[in-house]
């Protein structure tokens, strides 16, 4: 029997939900499989007291190393990195790092088939060169070059002689020189990059987006786990749903914004979703297992691709996406036998 461990930075598996959801498809399958975070290790050892969900509860059982780790979320103490690199030495992986938002366009420039879609990027490093943004694009988006849940993007625009900024549900109009110390105080703390404003926009005036939710299944296939729209407020940017964002069904929402158009952009949808993560996978050395793509669609019913992300998370898509990921985690460490 093939054994599926889930490192998680938390310890209690109760306050991780999609543990839950692997676990009983990890029951279904005939797969074992058990919950752990760093501290759970023994690796003189190679024992781990994990969490194994039995009969409605999560037991904690003395554990030989897993086959395989499922590892979705990223660690954050330099104890928790030194044994998450511990154990990637010795055990195989099912998630790898894409890398940040510009490399993520650098990559997708290199995909002919692709490059139509990129909204054109640049890292700022000195705040002049968000007001040639402005000058260029007149609105403009700054967002971190990592981060996730739309947390510290920015919206700009020029109003006159000044500038309305946005920032969540925020607006304020400034001039020039407070922009620039705007500028200056965010790029000093992190990297950001400047984009111009995608207007992707509801009849109503929401801004909203699509997430492209694509696994490998236990073929070690891509599939599309599901598409779905995500709608913001009205003073917002952004749709994310963290934001105070909701979701809503695709095919529904196509026939409300698009009418008879509708049908035709979804289907332009699906087929993106179905060609474009093994493209963008080759472009890797190392094999990816899930990717999360932001897409938007311009007045002009124009695709873009806002971002992707390597660990989108479940949401409500819990069982669905689970799945996949326990599937595909079998069989990583099958074929890792066949090797020998």
């Amino acid at each position: 029997m093939v054994t599926v461990g889930m490192l998680y930075y938390r310890k209690n598996p109760l306050k991780v939900k999609r543990a839950y959801f692997c676990a009983a498809v990890a029951k279904m399958e005939g797969i074992e499989f058990y919950y752990f975070s760093p501290r759970n290790v023994k690796f003189e050892d190679k024992i781990i007291h994990g969490y194994v969900y039995e009969n409605g509860n999560w037991l904690q059982k003395e554990m030989p190393f897993p086959d395989v780790i499922y590892n979705p979320s990223s660690l954050k103490t330099s104890y928790q990195k030194k044994l998450y690199s511990q154990l990637k030495k010795i055990i195989p992986f099912t998630s790898h790092p894409i890398g940040n938002k510009m490399k993520v366009c650098k990559i997708i420039s290199k995909i002919p088939e692709f490059t139509n879609y990129l909204i054109p990027s640049n890292k700022i490093k000195e705040p002049q060169e968000v007001f040639n943004a402005i000058k260029d694009f007149n609105k403009i988006v700054v967002k971190p070059l990592k981060g996730n849940n739309g947390k510290h993007v920015r919206f700009i625009e020029r109003n006159g002689d000044k500038f309305d900024l946005v920032e969540g549900t925020k607006r304020k109009t400034i001039d020039e020189a407070e922009l620039h110390l705007e500028i200056e105080a965010i790029i000093s703390e992190k990297p950001f990059l400047v984009q111009p404003y995608i207007s992707s926009r509801t009849k109503d005036g929401l801004p909203f987006d699509f997430r492209i939710h694509v696994q490998k299944n236990g073929s070690g296939t891509w599939v599309t786990t599901l598409i779905y729209p995500r709608i913001g407020s009205k003073d917002g940017i952004i749709s994310n749903i963290s934001s105070g964002g909701y979701t809503g069904n695709l095919e529904d929402f196509f026939k409300r914004e698009y009418g008879l158009k509708g049908y035709d952009i979804q289907k332009t949808l699906e087929h993106f979703a179905a060609r474009f993560p093994k493209k963008f996978e080759a472009m890797y050395k190392k094999q990816l297992d899930e990717l999360g793509i932001d897409i938007g669609i311009d007045e002009n019913k124009k695709i873009w691709i806002y971002e992707v992300n390597w660990r989108p998370g479940y949401g409500h898509r819990g069982f669905a996406a689970a799945m996949n990921t326990i599937p595909y985690a079998a069989y990583l460490a099958i074929q890792k036998k066949k090797e020998g």
